[in-house]
């Protein structure tokens, strides 16, 4: 078995990030999601601009998973105001968990997962929240497995397609919450 090993992003990772994040996107919905609307999209919310200021936000967190030294995937956290909708100052929102296509299966997702648990118990929140957009099937299985159940839902603006992400959550206080 591979070693995936997880290190927080930096300033001086702003590139990589922004590759992994445009190729893990494009892998994960173009397929379903119209060219306009993905160049839209990419164009916004992962330009160094945008990128920077998100790596700079203290109540924000990147990391990257790495195996073999190769980035495989990538995880965003976020605290208090910095989260995009629930901004509870007891939660985590994970905001993006994606693993790059050709290491799918290899368990990254889960180790990526655990670390965002272990930050939430570190800072004794209760529990971590997500939103995950309703035709992710495979990603809303992902998540029940893990525990996770559905508590809400908002709208995603992709372009100028407007979707629905379910919004879910699990309880970490009290329980280990790790995998």
């Amino acid at each position: 078995m591979e070693t995936i090993d997880i290190t927080k992003v930096t300033l001086s990772g702003i590139d990589l990030l922004q590759d992994i994040s445009i190729q893990t996107f494009i892998e994960t919905f173009s397929a379903v999601n119209s060219e306009e609307n993905m160049k839209m999209y990419l164009g916004k919310a992962f330009s160094g601009e945008k990128l920077t200021q998100e790596l700079s936000d203290q109540n924000a967190e990147f990391y990257f998973a790495l195996i073999d030294n190769e980035i495989a995937g990538y995880l965003k956290i976020n605290f208090g105001a910095s989260q995009s909708d629930v901004k509870d100052d007891q939660s985590l929102e994970i905001e993006r968990i994606y693993v790059l296509e050709k290491f799918k299966g290899k368990g990254i997702g889960k180790k990526l997962y655990t670390k965002a648990t272990e930050i939430a118990l570190g800072k004794n929140l209760d529990y971590i929240w997500l939103g995950v957009w309703e035709e992710n099937h495979k990603a809303i299985s992902f998540y029940r497995k893990l525990g996770f159940v559905e508590f809400d839902r908002h709208r995603f603006i992709l372009g100028d397609d407007v979707q629905t992400d379910i919004l879910m959550r699990i309880e970490v206080s009290g329980n280990s919450g790790l995998i």
